[in-house]
């Protein structure tokens, strides 16, 4: 269905809550990494990034089974089963004293999670396009960005008053309230005269239509590259702040600072959007997320860190034009997926979630004593993401020609 020019402010809410358990069960366990890496025994603390970047992987491979379900079944019954399946994860990882298992958890959070996740964008294409979708995914965006700027405090309340498995508790009671309010307030968005009959070739099927459109995969590869370099400083944010620039106490704040430039572009982007568009936003914002990681190489390339103070200016600059990114970047890759929404939703996340666990994992071995092995991450992605707009932009002059 199609109601472009009808805005719901409890939709929009509720799409962005659906999204915030996944901002929640990350962020909110920043600065419990530590003590959970006592608690499990683990040496090398390099070993502790994997508790945050192993839940996208559970969220990467976790779209893939949600998004056809969806497509097939509804919207609203498959996001009870993944929270049910979220449920089951944090108990496990509150109970156990293994970090492999923890880690086990941590991928299975990831992959209940991922229907939340992934269904709030199939919902919204379900119900909005074009311009106007991309002004919705932003305006959630804007709201789930909210979720950063307080969690790390949360979280580290949290710690304070209780311990570390608190957390997870705290999530659990969240997520169900979210859970009522979503079956009692929110319509199914995919009526059953547009669902697509379940058989074993369901993935086969979409995949195949899926990868037919070159705006959809170029644009997905695009969302892996700044969601990977992004993830590498989600993961080492903690390692840096506290043991670079020993800032432990103010690190819930400085998370809280930065998120909030994430979330003032994405507002910025949503009044912007429906009238300059979302290819000509993203595009500007990939050049300056370009330009701001590559002149922080070229100034810092002696690896010294600058002061806090300067590397908070480009983290803010940096994320300043990530908020410009995600937003614009997965409506794009949507727009021509309409008639597979909640496939295609999968696969756009799936892609480029997975794409960036391998991303931040490599990237963050290097972030020790140093934050420049982040910015020349940031570089490398940003020139990629770069290469992509201008092939795509050269090959629509072709056609048009």
């Amino acid at each position: 269905m199609s109601n472009q020019n009808t805005f719901k402010l409890e939709f929009v809410a509720l799409m962005a809550s659906l999204m915030s358990i996944v901002a929640l069960s990350i962020d909110a366990l920043l600065p419990a990494l530590p003590e959970i890496g006592n608690h499990l025994g683990v040496i090398n603390t390099h070993d502790n990034q994997k508790l945050i970047t192993m839940i996208f992987l559970g969220l990467g491979f976790g779209q893939l089974i949600f998004g056809p379900l969806s497509d097939s079944f509804g919207r609203k019954p498959i996001v009870y089963f993944g929270f049910a399946l979220f449920i089951i994860a944090s108990i496990v990882c509150v109970n156990t004293k293994s970090f492999e298992v923890m880690i086990v958890g941590r991928v299975l959070q990831g992959v209940g999670l991922s229907s939340p996740r992934s269904i709030a964008l199939s919902m919204i294409r379900d119900s909005y396009s074009g311009n106007y979708m991309a002004k919705v995914v932003s305006i959630v965006v804007m709201f789930f960005i909210l979720v950063p700027v307080v969690a790390p405090t949360l979280g580290q309340v949290l710690i304070d008053i209780f311990d570390w498995q608190s957390i997870f508790y705290f999530n659990l009671i969240i997520g169900i309230f979210i859970m009522i309010w979503f079956w009692k307030r929110q319509k199914e968005t995919l009526p059953v005269e547009k669902r697509i009959k379940f058989s074993s070739h369901l993935f086969i099927d979409g995949t195949k239509e899926f990868f037919k459109y070159k705006e959809a995969v170029a644009f997905t590869f695009v969302s892996g590259f700044i969601t990977g370099s992004f993830m590498v400083y989600l993961s080492t944010s903690q390692q840096i702040f506290q043991e670079q620039y020993n800032l432990a106490e103010l690190f819930p704040y400085i998370f809280a600072s930065l998120a909030i430039s994430v979330g003032l572009a994405t507002f910025l982007n949503s009044r912007l959007v429906v009238k300059y568009g979302m290819h000509r936003i993203a595009y500007l914002a990939a050049i300056a997320y370009t330009v701001i990681s590559v002149l922080y190489v070229i100034l810092f390339s002696s690896g010294n860190n600058p002061s806090v103070y300067i590397l908070l200016l480009f983290f803010a600059l940096q994320f300043f034009a990530v908020g410009f990114l995600f937003g614009n970047l997965r409506a794009i890759a949507m727009q021509p997926l309409g008639h597979i929404a909640g496939i295609g939703a999968a696969i756009n996340g799936s892609i480029s979630t997975v794409m960036a666990v391998p991303i931040a994992n490599y990237i963050g071995s290097f972030v020790s004593d140093s934050v420049l092995p982040l910015f020349i991450g940031f570089s490398i992605f940003g020139v990629l993401s770069l290469l992509v707009f201008i092939v795509l932009k050269r090959d629509v002059k072709i056609v048009r020609v």
